[in-house]
């Protein structure tokens, strides 16, 4: 029984409980504590047999044996998920990292303000001027054609008698 044990006391203290649960049966835990704080609860989860002391003698070796390869499996897949996940987040933090360096390599560089005003005025006094002869649903330059230009109102006309129709 303490042979099939030793790999799993390589790293981590095992606590046996024995006790009597009738005249003929005996129960045993195996109860393996968590070797740090921050560790899978999974790999601390226990073992409970039970029955007569010859059924425990005889099979009880054979139990532990799986149990101890079990749990060593486990831990062993989750040590390797928890190295898979932590190098997917460092090449995704890489990728994103890289993702933004590009952008500001791309990224076109601000023109000269005294530039940009001039240009900006003297565009607004072309689109004016082409515009005002221009049909309702074309768009001005500064709405990117998402909206018509708004319907000018029509000039009030005025009868002799100074009324407006």
């Amino acid at each position: 029984m303490f042979v099939e044990l030793m790999p799993l006391l390589a790293g981590r203290t095992v606590l046996l409980t024995v006790a009597k649960v009738d005249d003929k049966a005996i129960r045993v835990n195996v109860i393996p504590a968590q070797a740090k704080a921050d560790e899978n609860p999974a790999l601390s989860t226990p073992l409970t047999y039970t029955g007569s002391p010859e059924e425990l003698d005889a099979e009880l070796g054979k139990h532990l044996a799986g149990y101890v390869q079990t749990h060593q499996q486990t831990a062993s897949t989750l040590a390797d998920a928890k190295a898979t996940m932590e190098a997917a987040a460092k090449a995704a933090q890489e990728e994103a990292k890289r993702k933004a360096e590009e952008r500001k390599k791309c990224a076109p560089k601000p023109p000269d303000k005294g530039a940009a005003a001039a240009e900006s005025t003297s565009a607004s006094a072309a689109a004016t001027a082409s515009n005002a002869g221009a049909p309702a649903s074309a768009a001005s330059p500064g709405t990117l054609g998402l909206f018509p230009l708004p319907t000018p109102e029509p000039a009030p006309t005025q009868s002799k008698g100074g009324l407006a129709l």
